[in-house]
Formats: structure tokens, C-alpha cells, sequence
């Protein structure tokens, strides 16, 4: 079984993808997606996106990190693909799945559900640019606003040269909004020749087991889920071995939340920091009570020091 932390578009950046994989658990992680229009990217883009392509394309944990694109030019996909690779990108993902209005608008992410020749075609010109020993993988949704055309999709992915397929079991319509429906998974399993990751709505071991039941894959990808609960690809993985762990408490989540912070403040701008723990407090209320708190305390806190403070982090020690 393998564990992948999913490419959650302005959420799990660096910092994130740094925090989440001290935890343990996650076998790899992927970037936000990188749009590709009509031109060659500079490397400089690629560096802001991923850090980690400076320190081995692994996170300081040491969990690899691969490399997604956006778009819907196969050759320009194809260019800028070489690109990564060359900058020490080990695996090439291709998104499919964004189900964000202005990504679809602008021909990229899951509208691309409607067209499997163009999906086909991605594929087959990004594998013919990369090293035959780099991997090429997509991350699909079961299609535009209905699953219908799943299989085909996933067929002209896999033909065209995707070695592995990540499937979130719902369409693009359906956004969030539960249940994933994990039985279109089994049905993309049986079609292609491929491995085959479920994602969606798996926020607990027991959703795993339900998961991977119904499913039938071994294989999964966790967003919204690992993001509340950081232990939860640990608690996984534990299981999938027979062990059963026990439960992050707040008290070890925050050192977690302490190098967030102070991963923000030296990263981002003043702006900015603020904002993005917020961001994460407010989605790990779910799981842990002690968050809902903190968060009520920090929500109108603009000001870096006063948030530090907070968090039990100096302003001297944050910078």
C-alpha cells in the first residue's frame, strides 16, 4: 500500500508539505499544480513552486515530491514537462481533476473530462518528452457532471502513457460535497492496466477499511482528510500492519503548528502569514477541539507578532 498526500491547490505548499510529511506515513506528495499556457516556463517558476527542487525533489523529511502540471496544450505540456525533468523532477503528474471555475474556464483541470482524444494526446506527447525512466502519472475526477464517461477517460489516459492513475470518485460537479462514490474506482480498476489510487472522503482509519473495500484498491491519496488530521496516512498505515495507534493529541500537534508559523513568517510576506495559518486552523477544528479555540483567538489577528504570541512563538524566534 502507498500513501499520497494530494496536490490541494493554495493549501498544501511547501510549508505544508513540509509539516504534514515530519508526521510519517505519506510515501509521496505532489505540487500545487503548475499552469502551462502557451509558452515555455522559466525555471524560476518552477523553483517557487517547489523548493524542493534545490534540496533532491524530497521534502526535509525526506518524502518525495513530483512535479503537477496544468494545462491543455499537449506540446506545451510536453516542453515544459522536459523542463522539470531536467530541473530534477523524478515523476511528472498531469491534472485532470481541479474543479475550480476559472481553471475550467480557461481549458484546464477537469473540463477536460469532456474531450478523452485530448486527454489521449497529453499523455502520449509528455511521455514521448520525458526520460523513459521518469514516471508519468494523472489525477482524474469520473468526469465533467457525470461519471458516464469515466472508463474512457481513464482508458485514454492509461493508453496514452499514464503509469499510475489517482481517481477522486466524484465529478467536477459534484465539487466536495459527500459521498465519493468509491465504486466508480473499482470500475476504473478494471479497465485499465495500471495502478490505481481512491480519492475522496477518507478523514479516518475507518473510512480507509470502507474505502479500500469498496474500492478494492490498496493504493489512496488524502487531501482535505490528512490536512485536518495530520497523523491520519500514520494511523493508516499502522492499521494497514495490524497496529493500532493511538491519536495525535493537541499537545503534539503544536510543535507542528509552531514550525508552520514560523515557516510562514520567513517565507511568506505579513500579509500573507497570517491568512495561511488560519487557513489550517480552520480546516483541523474538525478533528481536534482545542483548534476551535486557538482559532476564535487568531481569526481577526492581522498583525504577525500578536499571532506569534499566540502560538507561543516569540517574534525574535519566528524571524
Amino acid at each position: 500500500m502507498h500513501i499520497a498526500l494530494a496536490p490541494m491547490e493554495g493549501l498544501v505548499d511547501n510549508i505544508l508539505r513540509d509539516v504534514l510529511t515530519r508526521v510519517g506515513g505519506i510515501d509521496w506528495c505532489v505540487t500545487e499544480f503548475i499552469r502551462v499556457n502557451d509558452m515555455l516556463l522559466p525555471p524560476a517558476v518552477f523553483h517557487k513552486m517547489a523548493p524542493e527542487l534545490a534540496d533532491g525533489c524530497v521534502t526535509p523529511a525526506g518524502t518525495q515530491m513530483r512535479v503537477q502540471l496544468l494545462g491543455s496544450d499537449p506540446a506545451c505540456l510536453a516542453d515544459n514537462a522536459a523542463l522539470a525533468v531536467s530541473l530534477g523532477a523524478p515523476v511528472i503528474d498531469l491534472n485532470f481533476g481541479c474543479p475550480a471555475k476559472t481553471v475550467n474556464k480557461s481549458r484546464g483541470g477537469a473540463v477536460l473530462l469532456k474531450e478523452p482524444e485530448l486527454l489521449h494526446s497529453i499523455l502520449c506527447e509528455v511521455r514521448r518528452a520525458v526520460p523513459a525512466h521518469i514516471p508519468v502519472t494523472a489525477k482524474m475526477r469520473l468526469g465533467f457532471d457525470s461519471p458516464d464517461g469515466a472508463l474512457v477517460c481513464a482508458e485514454a489516459l492509461a493508453e496514452g502513457g499514464a503509469e499510475v492513475l489517482v481517481v477522486h470518485a466524484r465529478t467536477k460537479v459534484d465539487g466536495y460535497k459527500p459521498p465519493a462514490h468509491w465504486e466508480w474506482v473499482a470500475r476504473v480498476r478494471d479497465v485499465v492496466k495500471v495502478p490505481v489510487y481512491a480519492n475522496g472522503e477518507v478523514w479516518t482509519v475507518d473510512d480507509w477499511r470502507r474505502c479500500r473495500e469498496i474500492s478494492g484498491v490498496p493504493d489512496i491519496m488524502l487531501g482535505r482528510g490528512l490536512v485536518s488530521r495530520p497523523d491520519l496516512a500514520r494511523q493508516i498505515a499502522a492499521a494497514q500492519a495490524g497496529i493500532e495507534l493511538a491519536p495525535m493529541t493537541w499537545a503534539e500537534l503544536m510543535p507542528l503548528l509552531q514550525a508552520f508559523w514560523r515557516q510562514a513568517v520567513r517565507d511568506l510576506t505579513p500579509r500573507q502569514a497570517p491568512g495561511r495559518l488560519k487557513q489550517w486552523l480552520a480546516m483541523l477544528t474538525r478533528t481536534f477541539p482545542e483548534a476551535v479555540e486557538l482559532f476564535t483567538l487568531v481569526r481577526r489577528e492581522t498583525d504577525c507578532d500578536r499571532v506569534g504570541q499566540l502560538l507561543g512563538v516569540q517574534a525574535l524566534e519566528a524571524a
